[in-house]
């Protein structure tokens, strides 16, 4: 099978999409199918693996991001030859899939990975909330209409896309992790390395140092924890835009060193790190399937989270971690016991870590791989209709 997937970021970007359609593509490709990535960027970047393909676009600012509204003909076509096709994101490849695979009766699904009423708060917050909830109950009803299948990591952001106003069917999958290198760990880093010392309890988060990731909200708890207890300390690995204002919190809040920022560090060394620590905590409410929790479970940590769509689908109250309300000395309280029991500490830890078999990417890129199957195999019985055909013509004349 041919597999096309389209994403508006992809390598050298580092997010958890990306990673998820990397692994995605090399499990695929390691059970006999052919599977391209549709990107956007310049033709300069030299990409690791085969088969992804850049489409021009315009640079917007630092980001990394490309912004276009085509593909020229060499890149339409190609992604015209594929049996299916995947979109990651809505508002470019989403539309893009749509305009030029339809006429051509490609099946083409839609996973959505993000809580994009969040983040618009988060990144543009001069602008009325009213606008961008108005914009998503109005775009994506279409869109859910408009692609073959709609894909949903978590049953809390199926709630999410339905309170939106989508009506069309949507299927829980969950994106998958690769749990081996987790399970098989080499010797964890060590403090010194991220610039702590030795001994205590150390607490874990992993992620961009974004405002969507409510990280201030983390600090603040963590000072409260640590003026308790000498012996916690935090490590944030990552890095964004909000680290020198992170670092300027704890500096005035006299955290130094008593929170550790690691920065960017290869995928491949995260299990390290995440063995450095003995829980892992998180104050964002925007994650839609946490691959950083999962990961973190697989780790045998266990998770301490505010109870929102992704979180509450992933953690258990008191079984696998804690969920708090996004409440300032609740979250202190359910991280302060996190440091304070070390035996019920272990014992979450140990019950995350069988956990996160359900996320194995075997698993779930199984499940992914019959929905490919299912809508390849209907691909002919579809009705042809007049737009369809008339999309075609303009298509080639185009």
């Amino acid at each position: 099978m041919r597999i096309g997937m389209m994403a508006d970021l992809y390598k050298p970007h580092v997010s958890g999409v990306t990673n998820y359609i990397a692994l995605n593509k090399r499990i695929l490709e390691q059970a006999g199918h052919e599977v391209f990535v549709f990107t956007f960027g310049d033709d300069d970047v030299v990409d690791d693996e085969a088969n992804v393909v850049r489409a021009p676009g315009i640079p917007v600012a630092e980001t990394g991001a490309y912004l276009s509204f085509r593909y020229p003909r060499r890149v339409r076509r190609q992604l015209q030859s594929m049996d299916v096709v995947h979109a990651h994101h809505p508002f470019l490849s989403a539309r893009l899939a749509i305009r030029y695979c339809r006429p051509y009766n490609i099946p083409v699904l839609f996973t959505n990975h993000t809580r994009y009423d969040l983040y618009a708060q988060a990144y543009l917050p001069v602008l009325p909330e009213q606008i961008g909830a108005a914009f998503l109950q109005a775009y994506m009803p279409w869109l859910c209409r408009e692609v073959d299948q709609v894909i949903a990591p978590s049953h809390g952001l199926r709630r999410v896309l339905e309170g939106l106003g989508v009506r069309s069917p949507i299927v829980v999958l969950p994106n998958g992790v690769e749990l081996e290198p987790f399970r098989r760990v080499g010797a964890p880093v060590t403090p010194e390395r991220v610039g702590l010392q030795s001994g205590g309890v150390t607490l874990i988060n992993v992620g961009r140092l974004g405002p969507e990731k409510n990280l201030t909200f983390l600090v603040r708890a963590f000072a409260g924890v640590a003026a308790a207890f000498p012996e916690a300390r935090l490590v944030l690995v990552g890095d964004g835009p909000e680290r020198d204002n992170l670092e300027d919190q704890v500096s005035r809040s006299g955290l130094r060193g008593r929170v550790a920022f690691a920065g960017l560090v290869d995928y491949a060394e995260l299990p390290r790190y995440l063995a450095m620590a003995d829980a892992f905590v998180t104050a964002s409410v925007t994650e839609v399937h946490p691959l950083s929790v999962i990961e973190a479970m697989a780790s045998g940590l266990p998770v301490l989270g505010i109870a929102s769509p992704g979180i509450e689908d992933t953690v258990e109250d008191g079984q696998t971690g804690y969920l708090s309300t996004e409440d300032l000395p609740a979250f202190t309280a359910k991280m302060t016991r996190l440091v304070a029991e070390p035996a019920r500490r272990a014992e979450m830890g140990g019950r995350a870590r069988l956990a996160a078999e359900e996320y194995a990417i075997e698993r779930t890129n199984a499940r992914l791989l019959q929905q490919y199957e299912k809508l390849v195999a209907e691909r002919p019985r579809r009705e042809r209709r007049t737009r369809m055909l008339w999309e075609r013509v303009v298509d080639r004349l185009t």
